[in-house]
């Protein structure tokens, strides 16, 4: 006896074959496929619908719910993150929020964005859900508040903070590739400092900001200092851990005493790394401390009480989704560049620098970056390290140490993945829906997708 879901399907592939463009349709052949546990077919068949009808609502969620089905919870919190902001969110698509963030441990926010849910919309309720958030009566629910700020202030001084100050010595020329993203900086940073007169008979001040994005591993730190180097400019590299504080108030504190830092001892770059640890969307913030924190980041940089002139921002980070998006408003990092992995002469360069000092016979490093593709900078490191090793390795057996040769790193990279790949495979679908006003357009082009 014939399977009458079978059936069905082959029925509906017939339908939408003769009317691609049927959303209804489509939307019952791929709510059945997930409902057979044919997953990679109402996958394709839901990307393709969404490219006939990009930013439908209903693909979308569908499309996060395959995901969610196959376990890629960043690809399909890529999709929700987006549909549940704003004064249009889909309540839907916070519950799937919820129960992404839930799987991740995150109980304190899946339990806010689960009752905005039910506060737009009460029928999309989810008893599972409410189970697995130990919500025992949903309507007498209290979300956890904060400890009073009282209970957080600590005795400490006063005193501020002292930062390092590097003064780097070497520029764009210790770069491996990248020419178009130092075109963007030269524009932005280098070309007014080097031309101040012409910059101020256009009523034009020296700073602003740059917000460098892009897969791990490429290089944004290393080209944030060489920017400083290439305009003799103190260079100041500022982590997380660098401005937050357990006390409240002492992160604020923290991050005016960098930027006043930086303005007596201009010019001066000041990099942020990890910059949306700093600055995460307020909109998906529920501690009022975090937005306490983003709101004194914003002033620092509109230098609201102060002069920012030859304050030179710089901000990196792998999550640009993530920031919020009052930190790309002009006068702040309004400049946002992509920074992809190195093209082939840069993974040679990459390399023939790696290599440098090191014993060699005869490496093809062309070879070698041919056979690298979307290898980071980093991986390339690891490459190389690996290559090392196994000399070591063969060495000490031996008794006789042996130089690299191309063989020996065409087999260390045969042993590690790039690790860039996962990250596109994230940035694909925030760049396919969430690319308000074309700010991931080059990810597109990277991916040679239209």
């Amino acid at each position: 006896m014939s399977d009458p879901n079978e059936a069905a399907v082959e029925a509906l592939l017939a339908a939408v074959a003769a009317a691609p463009d049927n959303v209804d349709l489509v939307s019952q052949l791929v709510k059945l496929m997930t409902a057979m546990l044919r997953f990679d077919e109402a996958e394709e068949i839901a990307r393709k619908a969404l490219q006939i009808h990009p930013g439908h609502i209903g693909l979308q969620l569908m499309l996060a719910e395959i995901y969610c089905r196959q376990g890629k919870d960043s690809h399909a919190l890529a999709i929700v993150e987006t549909l549940s902001r704003g004064k249009h969110a889909d309540p839907l698509a916070m519950v799937l929020h919820a129960r992404l963030l839930q799987r991740q441990g995150d109980i304190r926010a899946a339990v806010s964005s689960y009752r905005e849910a039910i506060d737009l919309d009460d029928q999309v309720a989810d008893a599972e859900l409410e189970s697995l958030l130990g919500i025992q009566d949903f309507g007498d629910h209290e979300e956890i508040q904060e400890p009073a700020a009282a209970s957080w202030q600590n005795d400490v001084d006063d005193e501020p903070m002292d930062f390092s100050t590097e003064l780097p010595d070497q520029g764009f020329e210790s770069v491996g590739g990248m020419d178009a993203v130092k075109d963007e900086i030269r524009i932005k940073i280098i070309y007014p400092l080097q031309h101040q007169d012409m910059y101020a008979a256009y009523g034009k001040k020296i700073g602003g900001g740059i917000l460098l994005y892009g897969p791990p591993g490429c290089g944004k730190t290393h080209l944030a200092r060489a920017t400083a180097g290439e305009v003799n400019a103190g260079f100041l590299s500022i982590g997380i851990n660098d401005v937050l504080d357990m006390w409240i108030g002492n992160s604020e504190k923290n991050l005016h005493a960098l930027f006043q830092q930086a303005r007596s001892s201009t010019p001066c770059v000041l990099f942020f790394d990890e910059v949306d640890a700093l600055g995460a969307s307020r909109s998906d913030m529920k501690r009022s401390g975090g937005r306490q924190l983003i709101n004194q980041f914003l002033s620092e940089l509109d230098g609201v009480e102060a002069n920012n002139d030859g304050v030179l921002c710089l901000a990196a980070t792998n999550t640009p989704w993530h920031l919020d998006s009052a930190f790309r408003r002009p006068g702040r990092f309004d400049r946002v560049i992509f920074v992809p992995p190195p093209d082939a002469a840069a993974r040679q360069e990459i390399l023939e620098i790696q290599l440098n000092g090191k014993p060699t016979d005869q490496v093809d490093t062309k070879k070698v970056a041919a056979k690298t593709v979307d290898y980071s900078g980093a991986d390339l490191k690891a490459i190389v390290d690996r290559a090392v090793e196994a000399k070591l390795h063969e060495a000490i057996k031996s008794g006789m140490p042996k130089p690299i040769a191309t063989k020996d790193l065409l087999s260390a990279a045969r042993e590690i993945r790039p690790s860039t790949r996962e990250w596109f495979s994230t940035a694909r679908n925030h760049a396919l829906y969430a690319n308000e006003g074309g700010l991931y357009d080059e990810i597109l082009e990277y991916l040679k997708i239209k």
